[in-house]
């Protein structure tokens, strides 16, 4: 059962491995902030073509509050290549906090069980789920929840 509206923001904990940070730094940065938690692996087409927007959305939401967590999910063993991962960070100017999350600890926390990749979670600056999408309109169905929440935080 995927997460209902209002649930709080799960732990970031279970992480093989953190790009551009920490578990720590990432918790420090999103404390009473709204946050946008993305779902990623570096054989998603639909993922890397939405990269570019949610990079956008990041720098130009940040001084309204939005933060933003990469979560690198892998869908297949290939994915699970780190080098592979910290290319396509680099690629795509993943300047966020980014987990990897090779267990799926992360995935499990967020109960996302089918292992969607784009998925999509925004959380208020109380850290309650206001969105969720997924796939390749994901971003399209989560912006006017975007703007709702960042307005709600001025």
């Amino acid at each position: 059962m995927p997460m209902r509206i209002g649930t709080p923001l799960p732990s970031l904990e279970g992480a093989t491995e953190w790009i551009n940070g920490s578990l720590e730094q990432a918790n420090s940065d999103i404390q009473g902030q709204p946050t946008l938690i993305h779902f990623w692996a570096v054989s998603c087409g639909i993922c890397k073509t939405n990269l570019p927007r949610i990079s956008e959305w990041r720098d130009k939401y940040k001084d309204d509050g939005l933060r933003v967590i990469a979560v690198h999910m892998p869908r297949y063993p290939e994915d699970q290549d780190l080098n592979a991962v910290k290319e396509t960070v680099e690629k795509f100017a993943i300047v966020e906090h980014c987990a990897v999350d090779n267990l799926h600890k992360i995935r499990d926390a967020f109960l996302n069980d089918q292992g969607f990749v784009p998925a999509y979670y925004l959380f208020d600056s109380e850290g309650k789920l206001r969105s969720f999408a997924a796939g390749e309109r994901g971003l399209d169905m989560l912006f006017s929840a975007l703007t709702r929440v960042l307005s709600a935080n001025k």
